[in-house]
């Protein structure tokens, strides 16, 4: 059997041909994956709807956090990608009721500006990263990259408050050493008039699977991140699922017993 000529032999009519084919297939492919669901972790497992996007360089994770009934959402730490975001929110008919900043490195708000934009959702902070958040110059210098736009903040974020959208119910939890203003926010089982199979904790970067949030940053300090840590995040119940800011969930009780940082050395 003969090989087959380079494109570059063939002639203009053969080469439209092949190349229509290969559209056809490369059309298809995207179609088919357009069809498929996209995975939501704990709607129906969890009792709330939850879509966890990785955005941006360093790949933060964006949670959008939904009630399955109302379709109110909380979006937290948009990062980047605010088209990607806003698709899924399309998709899953879903209405943001405010967006959340656990922190402001500019990993996680490089997309506050433009989501508030689109959806006009009240953007969140905790009042100790508001130098921070202003200074995203600094760190856009010190990443290589240009620097975000900038949104107002409107409204601050303090310890204990509760967040309430749907028939959901999450709360601030301030845990500095990341940063000055980091802040983690937790639904119980109990979260307003849902039930949920388990609690939550969004933690942003001061808890990981495996590891802590690192303080080297700018505001960053040791000994808070770890009263954090041991005073807040430590009395949780281990059953605690965790959605960090970065890399996989894991559990409180995973971390009390395992994380190298919390293992006590008694």
């Amino acid at each position: 059997m003969r090989a087959p000529l380079p494109l570059y032999q063939c002639s203009k009519a053969a080469v439209r041909r092949v190349l229509q084919a290969m559209m056809r297939r490369a059309a298809n492919a995207i179609l088919r994956l357009m069809d498929q669901p996209i995975p939501l972790v704990g709607v129906e497992k969890h009792g709330f709807l939850h879509i966890s996007i990785p955005v941006g360089m360093l790949q933060c994770n964006c949670s959008i956090i939904g009630d399955p009934v109302t379709r109110e959402a909380l979006v937290v730490d948009p990062g980047d990608e605010v088209g990607r975001i806003l698709e899924l929110l399309g998709r899953h008919k879903l209405t943001v009721k405010a967006i959340v900043s656990t922190h402001a490195h500019i990993d996680h708000v490089g997309g506050l500006s433009k989501l508030h934009k689109y959806t006009g959702a009240p953007v969140m902070m905790h009042r100790e990263d508001l130098p921070l958040y202003q200074a995203m110059d600094v760190q856009a210098a010190f990443l290589g990259v240009m620097p975000p736009e900038l949104t107002d903040v409107h409204q601050v974020l303090a310890d204990g408050d509760a967040l309430q959208w749907g028939s959901l119910e999450a709360r601030v939890i301030h845990t500095p050493g990341h940063t000055p203003g980091s802040v983690s926010l937790y639904m119980p089982a109990e979260a307003g008039k849902i039930t949920l199979a388990a609690p939550q904790l969004f933690a942003g970067d001061t808890l990981f699977a495996g590891s802590i949030g690192r303080t080297d940053l700018w505001g960053g300090s040791m000994e808070e991140i770890m009263e954090s840590l041991r005073g807040k995040l430590m009395a949780l119940p281990d059953e605690t699922v965790v959605h960090p800011g970065h890399g996989p969930t894991t559990f409180i009780g995973e971390e009390r017993q395992s994380n190298p940082f919390l293992v006590s050395r008694d």
